[in-house]
């Protein structure tokens, strides 16, 4: 688990974001310099990840599109999920906060439950990653900052704040996973009408390729999964 701490040391954007989310008040600008690489920016999030009072139980993944992904070296970024930012979906609508002033929006989802811890090491691909999962379900990420420009000032700005990332709604588990996993399509609905479709093939190389980076990610962070 994180713990709460402070320090000389802690970046004062990891201390704004943070205190932000915990009064539910929006930025109404970046606080600080924005970071220009994702080295950076992950430095950030740690720090914010130390102050966060609560223990991580996933993380979220989002695509990094042309052409900062060669300018960064990364084709995808990612931001912890917290326990307490976890739901479960039942029969009634699953309700969550939003902060004002911040930004807010909705994502259809494939969650991967890993069947084991993963051994601490780097070089993992789709292939290697795949005999991790033991489960896989349908769910919605909750994306949230306090800061409205979030998604605006490119991906390294995004990633510092957990990824723009406030919550799980986790749904139900995918039957016979492994041999439906590329083919599986989703459609997100607001009040029955339709204003998003995608599927597992959205993101180039699919779920378990980002699997693997997450996986090597963490390694070079210093965390495991």
């Amino acid at each position: 688990m994180s713990h709460a701490h402070d320090n000389s040391n802690t970046s004062p954007i990891a201390r704004a974001f943070t205190a932000a989310r915990r009064e539910a008040t929006g930025l109404a600008r970046y606080p600080g310099d924005q970071p220009d690489t994702l080295s950076a920016a992950y430095a950030i999030q740690d720090d914010a990840i130390a102050l966060w009072p609560d223990r991580i139980a996933g993380w979220k993944l989002g695509r990094i599109n042309a052409p900062h992904d060669a300018r960064l070296g990364a084709g995808r970024l990612a931001g912890p999920i917290f326990s307490r930012n976890v739901w479960l979906a039942g029969q009634d609508p699953t309700t969550f906060g939003v902060i004002d002033g911040g930004f807010a929006a909705v994502e259809a989802e494939y969650v991967l439950e890993l069947g084991e811890t993963a051994p601490d090491r780097d070089g993992w691909t789709a292939e290697t990653a795949a005999a991790l999962v033991g489960r896989v379900f349908v769910g919605v990420e909750i994306a949230g900052s306090p800061f409205a420009g979030i998604n605006a000032h490119g991906p390294a700005v995004t990633a510092s704040d957990f990824g723009n990332n406030a919550g799980l709604i986790l749904g139900g588990e995918i039957a016979d996973w492994t041999s439906r996993l590329a083919d599986l399509t989703c459609t997100m609905q607001i009040d029955g009408q339709i204003i998003g479709r995608g599927g597992a093939a959205s993101i180039p190389g699919g779920p378990l390729d980002s699997l693997a980076f997450l996986l090597n990610l963490l390694h070079a962070r210093g965390r495991r999964l």
